[in-house]
């Protein structure tokens, strides 16, 4: 069941049938299938630590008479799932056929003939299992996935019994005449059993997270907002993918908008990053304060041609060094306006509305309030994916600066502006993509990893369609 687990939780929809999504994602015929793999090893792996419900009835058998029979302690020792097909079920989950499977079982038998009891081990062989069933996909008022069982059915070819211990010698005769009623009460406990496991996943799912915080300012809300849409070839779902603010939940001025993921079938994953969720996560850390920075002088990148002191600032504003001759400056820079993502096809832009206010540090270390200037930025970036790190590179479109006011005397902003231009494009930006080109390292989510994603940038959001790898 983890590739069912893994289903639920990856798929994002890529079409809206209600509320948009900020977030979108699909798993594709060969995502399924690659899950089938570790999913049925996972499953194999948890069945042999369990013990099947115990069996009990009576046989009548020939010269014996009635015998009473109670077998106990069933645990697997072998699972052989050789014929298995998974596919999407459209309209409602996944179906996952198994024929032709093996099972060797291993357990304590009881019996009770003429009053008499006795006891020992067994071994119960059971070839040409087939089962086939349904699992249903849906969405609960609290925005978590619903899963459940539907249309199972079971079969057993054949099954053998071999008795250990007490007076199995005599057992082991009739054996035969066993095979009939152990083989209709084990297959009669194979879906109901199924459905007990999908039971307890949908347990799991109904207390799962469905929001994270992200750091003391910000979490995400990774609600579903519509029920998932099972087509033939893919399964998908929406997340909501909204940021909101820890401890105090604002409304964003953004909503997201529809937006379509194209067919990329020869992917397991795809997974739709909308712009919508970056200006949400904007707007979060622009409301609590946190789109701010104080800057002294030995903050200043050696080579920067403009040094935080009255000396070198006082070019542009030739009032401040006769007013504050030879003295250190602070400048502090905050948003004054939360910053704007936008996905063109190709390419993403960024817009940043900041305000830059200088002060004098007097010899008491108090400050002096100098001008405030409004800075005006465009960049325009690209993103950089690996199997284990993000990256990107930006570069300036656009600059500009006004005064808002001064307490020292008028500025030549032309060219005040032409020179932060030109630190910004030799300086500021230079850093700024080196440390983008080492890139961020990618959190682990479930044991899984990407394998050969690749990243498109589309009109309003950001595909990224990988295929995926799973380490226990």
């Amino acid at each position: 069941m983890v590739w069912t687990f893994v289903f639920v939780l990856l798929g994002s929809s890529c079409r809206a049938e209600g509320t948009n999504a900020g977030l979108k994602g699909r798993i594709t015929q060969r995502g399924l299938e690659y899950g089938q793999q570790f999913g049925l090893e996972a499953v194999k792996s948890l069945l042999k630590k369990k013990y099947i419900p115990d069996l009990n009835g009576s046989y009548n058998i020939p010269l014996l008479g009635d015998v009473g029979y109670s077998v106990s302690r069933i645990q697997i020792q072998e699972l052989q799932l050789n014929e298995s097909v998974v596919s999407f079920s459209e309209g409602t989950g996944v179906r996952l056929v198994v024929s032709s499977a093996r099972v060797q079982l291993h357990g304590v038998w009881r019996v009770k003939v003429l009053f008499v009891p006795d006891s020992g081990s067994f071994d119960l062989s059971v070839s040409n299992l087939s089962l086939s069933t349904e699992l249903g996909v849906s969405r609960d008022d609290s925005g978590r996935p619903q899963v459940w069982s539907t249309n199972c059915r079971s079969s057993i070819g054949r099954l053998d019994v071999k008795f250990h211990d007490g007076a199995s010698w005599l057992y082991n005769l009739f054996s035969g005449a066993l095979q009939a009623p152990l083989r209709y009460e084990v297959n009669r406990q194979l879906c109901p059993e199924l459905g007990k496991g999908i039971s307890d996943l949908q347990r799991v799912l109904k207390t799962m997270h469905v929001s994270a915080q992200i750091d003391p300012f910000a979490a995400i809300d990774y609600s579903l907002v519509n029920k998932p849409v099972i087509a033939r070839e893919h399964g998908d779902m929406d997340l909501k993918g909204e940021f909101y603010g820890v401890g105090k939940h604002r409304e964003s001025p953004f909503s997201p908008a529809p937006f379509l993921l194209p067919d990329e079938g020869d992917h397991m994953l795809l997974l739709g990053l909308s712009e919508f969720s970056a200006n949400s996560a904007a707007f979060v850390y622009f409301t609590a304060g946190a789109l701010r920075k104080n800057f002294r002088d030995d903050m200043i990148p050696k080579r920067s041609p403009i040094r935080l002191n009255t000396g070198s600032v006082g070019l542009f504003f030739p009032e401040l060094r006769k007013l504050y001759p030879d003295m250190p400056m602070e400048l502090h820079l905050s948003a004054r306006k939360q910053p704007l993502l936008t996905c063109h096809p190709d390419s993403l832009a960024l817009a940043l509305f900041g305000t830059a206010e200088a002060f004098v540090v007097l010899p008491n270390a108090t400050l002096a309030s100098a001008f405030l200037l409004d800075l005006d930025a465009s960049l325009a970036g690209q993103l950089h994916l690996d199997s284990a790190k993000v990256g990107g590179s930006v570069a300036l479109t656009d600059f500009s600066l006004s005064v808002v006011w001064s307490h020292v005397g008028s500025v030549q902003v032309k060219t005040l502006e032409t020179l932060l231009k030109l630190a910004l494009r030799m300086v500021a930006l230079p850093m700024a993509n080196k440390k983008l080109k080492k890139g961020f390292p990618l959190p682990s989510i479930y044991n899984l990893s990407l394998v050969n994603p690749h990243v498109k940038i589309n009109q309003g959001f950001v595909l990224v369609a990988t295929d995926v790898q799973y380490k226990a």
